[in-house]
This record gives structure tokens, sequence and C-alpha cells, in this order.
């Protein structure tokens, strides 16, 4: 070939190369972004103005460059290069333009390539998708994790970090979700940065689910203090009594009354009215077994099997009501205790929503597991109701109400339970725990991984958890996640099960797992690396404290305690309340204050 055709050969040849280049979508380098900026809309939502802070704020955690927030109406005095944080004229007019019209309330789309970045929701109002976004690409992209209240994970971006190009949509599996922690429900922004939906009305926070938890409300409506003295027939006929004093939230009622079905329908529809965007309304039995024994109530329960038949013919009857003014509203109730087992023939409305609780199941092992009787039963009762209705919805135990503070070897089944209610089409899980506390055993930890799988059930529960042992812990992690799988281990191999009321001997943590435990946390001690660390060391360690103290735990009278004995645990008493002092932990259970729990042992042991 001659030197010219070579020459015009290799032209040609370099040519199509960048032809082909400049029509390929590039990624981005998050390394390289000192000359871009952020866009909103004029009119952005307070969620997506909050969402550009959110960004700006943490990108410069991680990269050490400020990125200006620039409205769409200044672009004219801005750079090419773009992070288009909500929906905006300027974003769909760019390179990485979509609509987000369509879009639920959660849902957000990531688009990546050439110098412009794209995250974006629905712009209707309430909406969290695009604040759920710009966390999302955080964590994915940028390494960041959301760790605790204080504590957020950014490692520096460095000098390469390519993104895309890409094109991602996400839309949740779950509408409802709550890690019901006190560190949640008390630092709403925290929630709000782990995707927990249900414990802030703020705007700039997106607000929260329009469903409401499915709870006990009988009482709400027919409050016997108001109406027991003139019409006791309201109420529950139990061993041939109207008993108008009762716990559990007060007396149940007769469902089969049509004053009661009428007082309790037109309650809800007035509250409608003045809420018209409420999506649930929960009708269901107080927390007491002393349901409905007339003649009328128990002919239903009799007939189909169950208890819920009465209540759930009632819940129909308030659903038809609803149904004619407020088509798309569910009347929500709980399938608990007495009423989880679905009845033989009567199905629930349309807009019927059954809340099925898990009080009974066993904590040790997965809710689907095949060996374990009561969960068994659980999984068959879900699948008939799932049957019959599409709007279920979970309550989950997650924790010892007996004794929040002791060790308590379930994180295991965490993954497996919400990924067994997800794929049985469960609309929300409330996972309950130490909601009204703070400090209770390894609740950081446990809040991460549960609020994590709640808003992604794909992950790993195992990677959660080794993820947060290794990153709030640094060195220290080591002997912890060795406690933590051996009072796991330890449980299993006992064969026990049980559900979310018990002492240490209930969940195989006896004297030697309490040993191992101070003798793990003391080697976490010294392997901390600095202050910070063993704080956060010393805060996990108070379970095997609480472990070491349970030969006491529930000695009333001192002169039952033998003096050796109180003098072994004196020293474990005091740094026990040290800790819990200096940590801030609220409740020793659910009903036990932690300062009343304190005057009671340092009573028993003398000091």
């Amino acid at each position: 070939m001659c030197r010219y055709a070579l020459m015009k050969t290799f032209v040609l040849f370099a040519f199509m190369v960048c032809s082909v280049s400049a029509s390929v979508p590039r990624g981005v380098n998050l390394a390289n972004l000192a000359d871009w900026d952020i866009i909103i809309a004029e009119d952005a939502l307070p969620s997506e103005m909050y969402a550009a802070e959110e960004f700006q704020s943490l990108f410069a955690r991680a990269g050490g460059m400020n990125l200006p927030i620039v409205r769409q109406a200044d672009l004219a005095h801005s750079g090419p290069k773009h992070i288009f944080i909500g929906s905006s004229a300027a974003m769909r007019a760019s390179r990485v333009s979509f609509n987000t019209n369509e879009f639920e309330e959660e849902d957000f789309r990531i688009v990546v390539r050439n110098d412009n970045i794209a995250i974006a929701g629905s712009q209707q109002p309430g909406s969290r998708g695009t604040l759920y976004g710009v966390y999302s690409f955080l964590e994915d992209y940028a390494g960041v994790r959301f760790l605790t209240v204080d504590h957020t994970h950014v490692p520096p971006i460095g000098t390469w970090r390519i993104v895309g190009p890409l094109d991602r949509f996400y839309h949740p599996p779950l509408r409802f979700r709550w890690s019901y922690y006190g560190e949640t429900n008390q630092n709403p922004a925290f929630a709000t940065r782990i995707r927990v939906n249900t414990v802030t009305d703020d705007p700039k926070l997106g607000g929260k689910t329009g469903l409401n938890l499915i709870n006990h409300s009988f009482h709400h409506y027919l409050p016997a203090k108001k109406y027991g003295k003139d019409h006791p027939e309201y109420f529950a006929l139990v061993d041939g009594e109207r008993k108008l004093e009762m716990g559990g939230g007060g007396p149940e009622l007769c469902l089969t009354n049509p004053d009661v079905l009428h007082i309790v329908t037109d309650t809800i529809l007035d509250a409608l009215k003045k809420h018209p965007d409420m999506e649930n309304v929960s009708v269901s039995q107080n927390d007491n077994d002393k349901y409905c024994r007339c003649p009328e109530c128990a002919a239903i329960d009799e007939r189909e099997g169950t208890p819920m038949g009465s209540i759930l013919t009632f819940v129909n009857a308030v659903a038809d009501a609803v149904a004619k003014d407020y088509p798309d509203v569910m009347i929500g109730t709980l399938s608990y205790w007495y009423s989880r087992k679905p009845p033989k023939t009567i199905k629930p409305r349309p807009n019927v929503q059954i809340q099925l609780c898990s009080i009974e199941c066993c904590m040790l092992h997965p809710i689907n597991d095949p060996n374990c009787e009561k969960n068994v039963q659980f999984c068959q009762d879900l699948a008939r109701w799932g049957s019959m209705c599409k709007n279920i919805s979970i309550w989950n135990y997650n924790t010892n109400f007996s004794n929040y503070l002791l060790p308590c070897p379930n994180l295991r089944v965490i993954e497996p339970n919400i990924r067994y209610f997800v794929a049985n089409n469960a609309i929300g899980i409330f996972m309950q725990a130490a909601g009204n506390a703070l400090g209770a055993e390894l609740s950081d930890l446990r809040n991460y991984v549960m609020a994590n799988l709640l808003w992604d059930p794909n992950k790993s529960g195992q990677k959660l958890i080794d993820e947060f042992l290794d990153l709030h812990y640094g060195r220290a992690a080591e002997p912890i996640r060795r406690f933590i799988n051996l009072t796991h281990e330890h449980a299993l191999a006992s064969g026990l099960h049980r559900n979310c009321f018990g002492r240490a001997k209930d969940y195989a943590v006896d004297d030697s797992i309490a040993q191992a435990g101070l003798k793990a946390f003391a080697e976490a001690m010294e392997l901390a690396e600095n202050d910070v660390i063993r704080s956060r060391v010393e805060k996990a360690s108070i379970c095997a404290y609480r472990a070491a103290l349970e030969p006491i735990w529930y000695i009333k009278d001192k002169s039952k305690i033998d003096p050796d004995v109180a003098e072994r645990m004196r020293p474990l008493v005091e740094r026990f309340i040290e800790l819990c002092d200096k940590y801030g932990v609220t409740h020793a259970s659910e009903r036990e204050k932690i300062e009343d729990a304190n005057e009671r042992i340092k009573h028993i042991v003398g000091l």
C-alpha cells in the first residue's frame, strides 16, 4: 500500500473511532466535579431543596468540593456540567432528560451520562422520591452509610470514582416501613436518611406515608367512660356480664349491636371529612381477649371457627359504608392473638386491610422455618389471608419486651422474615422493637439492619451486620462479632423456641454467655483505636453486664440473696448503672424504667 493510501486509511479509522466515541454515553468521575453545580427548579418542593442541601453537604465531606446550588432561573451564569436534583424544565431539556409525572410518591430515577447527573422523583406534595434518590446515590456510588444518629460514614472519593453511564429506576416494595426504635422515632432527620417513612410530617423531610399503623382502636370510638353507664349493651358480654372495667384499652365491643356499628361508622366518616388525605383507618380490637360472647356474636364465631368471624363481619360493614364516599380508603383491622385465624367463609371487602401479627411466633428461627411449629402455623394463616385479601400488612415482633437489655439472639432472622413477608405481598411492615426506649441491646446495629432490609429486601442481612460492625467499631469489631455469633449459635444448639417475652434462660443466655460477653467487650476496649470507638464499645457492652446480673435481677427481698453473691455482683451492678447513665439508657423493659430497675438491684446488693 502506498504511503498516501496508508495515511488516508489511518485518518478514516481515527475519524470513525472519534465518531463512535462521541455517540457512546460516558460515565462521570465523581472526583472531578469541581466546576459542576446542583440545579433545582424555581418551584422546588421543600424536600427537593433539602435533598440538594443534603447532597451538597455530604458530597463536600466526601470529595472536598462545595458545589453551588443554583435555581433554574440562574442557569445563564452556570456552566455545562450539572447535577439536577428534582424534576425541572432544565433537567427535562438536558441530556439526562426524563419525565416524572407517572411516578408514585417514593419512586425515583437516577440517570448519569455525558457530564450530567439527574436524580428525581415525583413533584407532588408529600413526595419523598427525590430525597430518597439522593440518599441512594450517595450510598451506592459514594459509599456513604447512615449508621446511627451521630455516625454517618463518609469515605473520601479519592482521585478516581467513575459512575455510569447508568439509568436506574427504583420503586420501593413496601409502602409502610417502620424500624421501631427510640433512636429512629425521636430523630426524624435520621429516620428519613434510613428511609423509615412513618415518624414525621415535616414537608422538608418529605412527610410520611399516608398509611397509618393499624392498632387497637375500639376504645377510641366507644370509650367505656362515655357510654358504659347508659349503654352497657354496647360492650362485650363475657361470662354473662357486660364487664366495663377491663385492661388492654378497655372492654371489647358487642359487634352485632347495630348502634355500635352506627357510632363507629359516623365517627370515621366525620374524621375523613376533616382529613381527606387519610389512606386507611383502624377499626380493631382492644388489647385483651374478652371478646363478646353474646348469642349473636358467638353464633358468627362458631360458624366461622374463629372470633375473627364477628370482627370481620363488623369491619366489612364499616368498609361498605366508607366505600360509598371514600372508595380508596382502607379499613384496617388486626389479625392478632385470638383473631389471627382467618374465618371459614367470610372474606374481607376489597377496601379492607388485614394487619397480621406474629406475637406468638418464635424469634429464634426464621418465620418460614418448616421445623418451627409456631412459625409454621403463622405462615399458614398468612397464606390463607393472602388468598382472600390484597391489602396485607405485617406487625412483627423483634425484641425481648420483658428485658430490653439482655442479649437477644434474633439478628439472623430479620432478613429471611422481611423477605418472606414481601414475597407474600405485604404492603407494609411494622418491625416492633424498643420503640419507647433508648439504648436497648445493640439497638443501633439492629436499627441499621432492619431499616436497610425494609428499604431493599434483596440486601444481605449478614453483610449489613458485618458492615455496621466494621465501620462503627473499627478494630474492635471482631470480638463483638464473635460474641454475637456465639449467642446465636448457642441459642440454635439449645433447641429452644421462644417468642418476644422471656428471661435469659429462654434464649439460652446463661452464665457462660455472660462471661464470654464480658471478656469479648474487654478485648474490644483494648483494640479500640480512639476514645470515640471506646465509647461505642462501652455502650454495646451493657448487654453483657445485664446478662451477668441475671442471677439477682428478679430478687425483691434482700434477705434472700447470698452475701457472697451480693459481694460478687456489687462491682457489676456499679458498672452497669454507670454505663446506663452515661449512654442514656431509658428502660430496662417495655414497662420498667431504668432508674427503677437500678434502684432495685442496688438495694439487693447493698449499695
